[in-house]
């Protein structure tokens, strides 16, 4: 057992003789095997409890037996207790999310207030044999098939090379005791489920499924960092300013999987993903789709990605002078004698005796109509902006600027309305400024 963890860590470059590590403990075979097997090989280790409060009895006797362990191997011991319930009804999660959640926060927040190294925890090759199956019951792409992997950012895992029975086997040879998780034992749970009824079933096929199936799972990792570096130059080649070419997509081989994995970082679910594949065929400008973070639309044969955004406010200016719109923008009213002319888009110079005070900000509307400067009659605004080739995101954020009476003095960093702008009889000019702060 002892050189088998080994060369595993070493292999894996999992783990330092130099550094800090704090290891999950629960009371359970797994993390007791664990943490034995760290402290003998010599590592700098101190364990961590969480006591969730769900099995009445049991809970308060896995924290008495953890307690007791540690005095005996001299191990620093961290308890916690959660009000576990309350935590999920509250988030309006599962119980088995809340532990999660909580755990591994905890966890985290720990390692940092004691500034270790890492985190130590027990899973083996029987859970990732579990995890497999179960990403391969739900659905899942190749990385689904590959396992657990042995670090994930501050979390580690040195028993993946060993099994349940193995450990079993050795903990009875140290003359070991630990708890047992009565949870473990009922089928309630999907993982449960694949433990205690399928993976016997798949044993009577073939004796020694779990390592078929791990064989498996190593040649599908190699299969994946080829799968990741084709799809890597290929996003390079079709991605730009965060939008893709649909025609250019489409006739790469794989064009699915690469708005798969172009799209998964940004939360879009697996279902919603296969129907903006089957859409996006049929380049039906405008079509989007969204994520709990971002949001996604054709325009002018491509995807457009972006992040979703508040909705903009409607912001009221009683007279001249500066304020801030939002967090990265401000709006200057600057008054100057006589006829005033900047040309530049994120400025526009009004009549004075035209604008009738208070003025109001706001993000534009169906039916909003002007007169573009330089124009003769007036324009929807929404057609104005399609004629620009704005996004249909870019629209959403565009702002007009009206008058009390509600006329559309300016369509803000675009067009000034020809019927408030300066001619060769103004008096005064109102010089309206609208600017990213953060530029």
């Amino acid at each position: 057992m002892l050189n088998k963890v080994k060369e595993y860590i070493a292999k894996h470059h999992l783990l330092s003789l130099n550094k800090h590590y704090i290891v999950a403990l629960s009371g359970g075979g797994d993390s007791v095997c664990l943490l034995l097997v760290m402290h003998r090989l010599g590592y700098h280790i101190e364990a961590a409890h969480c006591n969730f409060h769900l099995r009445q009895d049991e809970s308060n006797r896995d924290e008495a037996f953890v307690i007791n362990l540690c005095k005996q191997l001299n191990i620093e011991l961290h308890l916690i207790h959660f009000d576990t319930e309350t935590y999920a009804k509250t988030h309006k999660i599962s119980i088995e999310m809340a532990a999660r959640e909580l755990r591994y926060n905890y966890f985290e927040q720990l390692r940092r207030d004691i500034c270790f190294d890492g985190i130590c925890v027990a899973h083996h090759q029987d859970d990732s044999v579990e995890t497999i199956l179960l990403n391969l019951i739900r659905g899942t792409g190749v990385h689904g098939l590959t396992g657990i992997k042995p670090r994930n950012g501050n979390i580690l895992r040195p028993l993946l090379c060993v099994s349940k029975s193995d450990i079993t086997k050795w903990l009875n040879e140290q003359h070991q005791d630990y708890v047992t998780d009565s949870t473990n034992l009922q089928t309630d749970a999907v993982r449960n489920k694949i433990r205690l009824k399928i993976m016997p079933l798949l044993r009577e096929i073939n004796p020694s499924v779990e390592n078929s199936i791990m064989n498996t799972a190593q040649h599908l990792e190699e299969v994946a960092s080829l799968y990741d570096n084709t799809v890597g130059h290929t996003l390079d080649k079709l991605i730009s300013d965060n939008s893709l070419d649909i025609q250019a997509l489409l006739q790469e081989p794989a064009a699915k999987s690469i708005v798969f994995e172009w799209l998964k970082p940004y939360h879009f679910s697996s279902a919603i993903i296969e129907q903006i594949f089957d859409s996006i065929s049929s380049l039906q400008a405008g079509k989007e789709w969204h994520s709990d973070s971002h949001q996604l639309a054709v325009h002018q044969n491509r995807l457009v990605l972006e992040q979703k955004q508040a909705p903009l406010p409607t912001f009221r200016i009683p007279e001249q002078g500066n304020y801030i719109y939002d967090n990265d923008h401000k709006i200057k009213i600057e008054l100057y004698k006589g006829k005033c002319i900047y040309k530049n888009i994120e400025t526009a110079c009004l009549d004075k005796s035209k604008i009738i005070f208070p003025l109001v900000i706001r993000p534009i509307q169906a039916g909003d109509r002007f007169q573009p400067f330089g124009m003769k009659g007036t324009k929807l605004v929404s057609d104005y902006l399609t004629d620009c080739h704005l996004s249909i995101f870019e629209k959403r954020r565009s702002l007009v600027l009206c008058d009390a009476n509600g006329q559309i003095l300016w369509l803000v960093n675009h067009r000034p309305d020809a019927r408030f702008c300066v001619n060769d009889i103004t008096q005064e000019t109102l010089v309206f400024s609208f600017f990213n702060t953060k530029k």
